[in-house]
């Protein structure tokens, strides 16, 4: 099975303009996370794929394989669509699945990417992504950290922003002591043509009620198969979340 590993890298970053070129501990976040994808041994190839001239040419300052895509794409998902659509036809096809590695988490954990390729060695996988069991507080009220649940079978049911399930007859507080929550780890992999056929999906109610494009595949009967990890994500999304990442020990071993 050939796996095609794309960091999507936004140069317009709403909340953290130009963070693909911030630096951290000497090198780019993008460099970081190019250097953690090429660690997992199940990619095939690695391509970033940016919207932003100053992104590709620093990219290749360090040998870096990246794409040029459109500014106009609203999630990573599309822009992981058009690396597929410019590699041409019949190049496309030499990839089964594709990885989305997201372009703000430098420290991501090679074994995550191994983990969630892993997944496509059951056929019926169409779509994976991974979840972390919630031990604090701050992450289990945070809406930015996006809570999933899933069934037996470990496919997923339902992704939020508010700390799902309700549990019904306890104070909030006491929660996380009565059952287990998770938070959703945002990496997907996806098979090709899986790929192909979500991206001209239209935006879903729930979607946009929670912005968040999995529901969309959800509410269009495709089903999110989950995989659990034991290592966390370190997301950069502002300055304040590249302060905090200086006080967590063994990033930069």
């Amino acid at each position: 099975m050939n796996i095609l590993g794309i960091i999507p890298a936004r140069y317009a970053s709403s909340r953290f303009p130009g963070k693909p070129l911030v630096m951290i501990d000497g090198k780019s976040m993008i460099q970081r996370v190019y250097e953690q994808a090429l660690k997992c041994d199940q990619l095939t190839s690695v391509i970033i794929a940016t919207d932003n001239e100053a992104v590709e040419k620093h990219v290749k300052t360090f040998n870096g394989n990246v794409m040029m895509t459109s500014p106009h794409h609203n999630s990573g998902t599309e822009r992981c669509n058009e690396v597929l659509e410019k590699l041409g036809t019949g190049q496309d096809e030499h990839f089964t699945v594709i990885v989305n590695i997201q372009g703000d988490e430098p420290f991501i954990d090679p074994r995550q990417i191994t983990a969630l390729s892993e997944s496509f060695g059951n056929p019926d996988v169409g779509i994976a992504t991974l979840v972390k069991r919630i031990t604090s507080d701050e992450e289990f009220k945070d809406p930015n950290v996006v809570k999933v649940i899933f069934d037996k079978k470990l496919k997923a049911i339902y992704f939020s922003r508010f700390s799902i399930p309700y549990y019904r007859g306890k104070n909030m507080e006491q929660w996380l002591k009565e059952r287990p929550y998770f938070k959703h780890i945002g990496i997907y992999a996806y098979r090709t043509q899986v790929l192909r056929e979500i991206t001209k999906l239209p935006p879903s109610s729930l979607e946009k009620a929670e912005s968040l494009e999995q529901l969309r595949w959800i509410e269009n009967g495709y089903t999110v198969h989950i995989r659990e990890t034991e290592f966390d994500s370190y997301a950069i999304d502002t300055p304040a979340d590249l302060l905090k990442i200086t006080n967590i020990t063994g990033l930069f071993d």
